[in-house]
């Protein structure tokens, strides 16, 4: 596969449409694709209606509107809920990677945003598994994913997944931890080695302290704060002495760090949303809208999002796709039907996910997944192809004039192979293949076994009987198109 450096040397100015850089169908696909999970053809033709202005601000509505997923009867459950605690704790983690999954199918920014978050503010399941600390965890995910990233950094420290899983619980005044110290400064506001110190650790380790408690005294319950194991005494942290606890230490850290944490930020925004390849000077000018809204994220997310830099050209194909990015974007913009009988489906899908390098609650460490390259290898490679294979089978069992309709739509009804065949490709990738021969070598593939004079003649159209297979066969081949991992 080749893998573009980045030359998108567009700006953050906002882009207005020009007959030289104009808005079309491509950069709408663009927009669902970063944004969302991709897009039918029906939704396309909606968004193409707006101005790129229009649709960002619909779409931010949109995920600022959604509510957070439904709460399951299970999700504030303790210890004493339970009757068989492993085989029912084990069904409640299974049901929420199915709903989790289903959720994305169906979902919009603010699905993708808390996915994006629950990969900066790392835990993995397996630390802590336990059901209702996972729904909680996810639900904080989506209640800040566009809000203020001060508050955000806040509850996340206090949550239960993330005591358990950075050993917060253990960290006592009469046994410091600090490992949630450190990773609050070294992945989840400044960076590595930037603008702290081991001192600041020691000292913010010790603020950190207290919780340690079970609510009620129930194990299970959300853990909560106890005074007799908070540690009380003075501690500097960034030259700033008190008896500082932890709302403290998350004030003085955006008091005397605000111009470290927003570049930081709006970095990780940057690679996960347009490029992994930074461009320093559009990440200066978010963090600048970071800092002027008082660490809100929403702004400069909509200045990201409607500038010129996000609709470069160099911008579009250029991130390669995730695991849940490939098999969901390509479930959602197929929109075929599929048998989810018993969710065997979905959990295809999950199971997919995780032999291709990702799963959804299990991050392979505290820096979580670093994304793009590291998504291919022989081995992922042959998955994702298998994978997309599986599901199209799946899709055409359920019924395969699904493939005949799905043509008829996408390529204007046309009894061209050449013209049917460039427009199912051209809708899946974000761009053109790089030749002519490229094109050419996928209509042969479309073109089957029909003698070619039935299509010289005009006489092969996409009713006949054999049409359905030979969308089939396109899908096929185009799934191991390189062009088909990339958005």
């Amino acid at each position: 596969m080749e893998i573009l450096t980045s030359c998108n040397l567009a700006s953050i100015t906002p882009y207005v449409p020009t007959d030289t850089n104009p808005w079309d169908i491509q950069k709408v696909k663009h927009v669902y694709r970063r944004l969302d999970y991709g897009a039918t053809d029906a939704t396309l033709n909606i968004g193409i209606l707006s101005t790129p202005s229009e649709l960002i601000d619909t779409l931010i509505q949109e995920a600022m509107d959604k509510p957070n997923p439904p709460q399951p009867e299970w999700g504030f459950w303790n210890l004493n809920n339970y009757t068989d605690f492993n085989d029912e704790n084990n069904s409640q983690i299974n049901e929420w990677y199915v709903q989790t999954s289903i959720a994305f199918i169906n979902g919009n920014l603010k699905d993708r945003l808390a996915f994006f978050w629950f990969n900066h503010f790392v835990t993995q399941l397996e630390v802590y598994f336990y059901a209702p600390y996972l729904y909680q965890y996810w639900d904080l995910m989506h209640t800040h994913a566009l809000g203020n990233f001060r508050d955000f950094v806040r509850a996340v420290g206090k949550s239960s997944a993330m005591l358990l899983f950075l050993n917060g619980f253990e960290n006592t005044n009469n046994s410091p931890n600090e490992n949630y110290a450190r990773e609050l400064y070294e992945l989840f506001t400044l960076g590595v080695n930037n603008g702290y110190t081991q001192t600041d650790i020691e000292e913010t380790s010790r603020a950190l302290t207290g919780y340690n408690h079970f609510g009620d005294g129930v194990v299970g319950n959300p853990i909560v704060f106890d005074n007799s194991t908070f540690d009380d005494s003075v501690k500097t942290i960034f030259e700033q002495e008190g008896p500082w606890g932890y709302d403290q230490v998350i004030d003085i850290l955006f008091e005397q760090k605000a111009d470290l944490i927003a570049p930081f930020i709006c970095e990780k925004l940057y690679n996960f949303f347009v490029s992994p390849d930074t461009n320093q000077g559009i990440v200066d000018a978010m963090a600048t809208t970071f800092l002027a809204n008082d660490f809100e994220i929403e702004p400069v997310l909509e200045q990201l999002f409607k500038s010129e830099h996000f609709y470069d050209v160099d911008a579009i194909g250029h991130i390669i796709k995730s695991p849940y990015d490939l098999t969901t974007t390509f479930v959602r913009e197929i929109g075929l039907q599929f048998d989810n009988t018993d969710n065997q489906f979905t959990n295809f899908i999950i199971y997919l996910n995780d032999i291709t390098g990702q799963d959804i609650f299990q991050p392979p460490d505290v820096a979580g997944w670093q994304r793009n390259r590291d998504w291919i290898n022989s081995s992922t490679l042959a998955g994702r192809w298998e994978g997309i294979r599986i599901l199209l089978y799946n899709f055409w069992n359920v019924d395969q004039e699904q493939f005949r309709n799905f043509a008829i739509n996408i390529s204007g009804d046309s009894n061209d192979p050449a013209i049917i065949t460039q427009s199912i490709v051209d809708f899946f990738i974000s761009r053109p293949l790089h030749t002519e021969t490229d094109y050419d070598i996928a209509t042969t593939v479309f073109r089957w076994e029909i003698p070619d004079n039935y299509y010289d003649d005009g006489i092969w159209n996409l009713g006949w009987e054999s049409a359905p297979y030979q969308v089939l066969l396109l899908m096929f081949h185009m799934s191991r198109m390189p062009e088909f991992q990339l958005k």
